[in-house]
Order: C-alpha cells, then structure tokens, then sequence
C-alpha cells in the first residue's frame, strides 16, 4: 500500500489555516497571562466628552453641598462668627472688630441654630454662666436681634448703679480710675477698672457723672434670667433699659476671640485699606 505523501509544511498538526490562527492567538493569550495581563473588552462611548462633562459638574455640586453642611454643623455646634457694628462695649470691643463665639460654652438652643427654627424648647447640654462672660444673646421680645454684652448678675443676684458705680447684692464693686480711653475720633474718657466679686477684671468708660444710667433702681434678677451691661456704661442700651433680664434659653454663646480688627469704618474686603486701618495689636485678642 502506497502511504500519501505529505507537506513538510504540515508537520503532522493536522490543522487547517483557521486553526491555525487560534492556537496562535490562544499561545498569545496565555503568555498574557502569565505576565499578569489580561484582555478586555474595549467599551466606546459614543460621546465621552458629554459624559465627563456631566461626571465633573456632579462632581462640584456634591462637593459644594457638602463643604455647606460642614460649614452649617461647624457653625451650630463650635464657633461662630460675629462682628462689632456699635461702641457698647468700648473699650473692650471696638467697632470693626471680628470675633469667634463658642457655641458649647452654654450648651444648644433652638437660637444655636440657623434661622432659630422652635425645634425645641431650653438647652441640651447646658454650661453654667459665669459672672463677666461677654455673651452673645437674644433680645428678650425681639429675638431676631443679636445683641453682646458683659454677663454681670447671675439668677438671685440684686444689681444696682448708684453714682456710676456698680453694687451686687448690695455691695459696692471695686472700680479704680485706669487713666483715659482715646478714641479714633480723638475723643478722650475717663477709664475704670472693674474688678468683678469673682476676680474677673475688665475697663469700662464713663462719660461723666449724672447720666441715664448712673442711678438705678435695684434689680432682683428671676430664676432661669441672666442680667446684663455694657462696659461703655453711659452708651449701652442693656438689662438697666428695654433689654431687660434675658432668658437663659436666649443665651447664643460665650465670646472667645478676636480673629480680625479694622478700623475706619472700612470693611474687610476693602484689601487696599488695609495698611492704614487694621488694628494688628487686637488680631488673636483672647476674650475669655
């Protein structure tokens, strides 16, 4: 029997053109492999421009919502911004001055929140005042207002000015002359040092003798109230006038520091006045 005779080119694989191709693509493949590659599927977006498009603007607005939502806690929970827009608290505070209120020296009220919604009543966590905190508060009656003023009489605490100076419970506070106070204006008063019963010291101006509230009734400050006064004695609107005594519910937070200060009545955008109105000397003033 005659055997067929067969093409070197064969080599006994028996394999057709075709199949040929896959075993070639099938050794590709495992080489791939065994070099940690693998094959994928190639996916062509028609449009990819428009999708990264769409994937960046989404990116920025959670981004966005975000950084406002830490802003927000930040703000009800730890500090929060104020800045001084009257003398009432001359010489301490200045008008112009930018300063950071604890929210938890206090505790939490619906006025610890933006727009003061009535989520609920009284305080969750409360901290216990101190007499001569500068507490940023909400005029009892008009509680869209802030106002900031010295925390000088504590619940039970009898409070009355008599000649200008300040008696607690019916003993008169030490108050001795610390030279005068210069205003940008040029303005010269007469300066005091006030030394609280709990050693907390502080100055205060007095405009002059015989003024509106240099002589006043005694105050019996109810329980639950806190009361009031402003350290420019003789221009500050406080608990002795419409004030009042203020709630403790009312009470926002405790005045920390002075972050910025600038004078001239210029605001802090105003970069170019900067060199002749800023108030260097107060910027990081510890308030208490």
């Amino acid at each position: 029997m005659v055997e067929p005779t067969r093409k070197p080119s064969d080599d006994g694989l028996g394999q057709t053109i075709g199949e040929r191709g896959a075993v070639k693509n099938r050794e590709s493949s495992l080489i791939n492999e065994a070099h940690g590659e693998t094959s994928k599927p190639v996916n062509r977006d028609p449009n990819p421009s428009k999708k990264t498009e769409k994937g960046g603007f989404g990116e920025t607005v959670k981004v966005v919502i975000q950084a406002l939502i830490l802003a927000l806690l930040i703000r009800t929970l730890f500090f929060q911004p104020f800045s001084i827009p009257s003398g009432s608290m001359m010489p301490t505070l200045l008008i112009g001055d930018y300063l950071f209120v604890s929210k938890w020296s206090y505790g939490y009220s619906r006025y610890s929140a933006p727009l003061s919604l009535p989520i609920f009543e009284g305080r969750i966590l409360p901290g216990e005042p101190e007499r001569g905190d500068i507490v940023v508060f909400r005029k009892p009656g008009e509680e869209d207002t802030d106002y900031i003023k010295r925390l000088i009489g504590l619940p039970g605490d009898r409070i009355q000015m008599r000649e200008g100076a300040l008696f607690i419970n019916g003993e008169a506070v030490l108050r001795e002359p610390a030279g005068t106070f210069v205003g940008e204006d040029g303005e010269e008063i007469d300066q005091f040092r006030e030394t609280l019963p709990n050693g907390e010291s502080y100055m205060t101006l007095d405009l002059g003798p015989n003024l509106g509230g240099d002589d006043t009734r005694e105050f019996v400050v109810p329980d639950g109230h806190y009361f009031m006064m402003g350290d420019n004695r003789d221009n500050s609107l406080d608990s002795r006038f419409d004030v009042g005594y203020v709630p403790f519910e009312n009470l926002v937070g405790k005045a920390q520091i002075i972050f910025f200060s600038i004078g001239g009545g210029a605001s802090p955008l105003e970069l170019w006045e900067w060199p002749s109105e800023i108030r260097v000397s107060r910027i990081f003033d510890w308030l208490g």
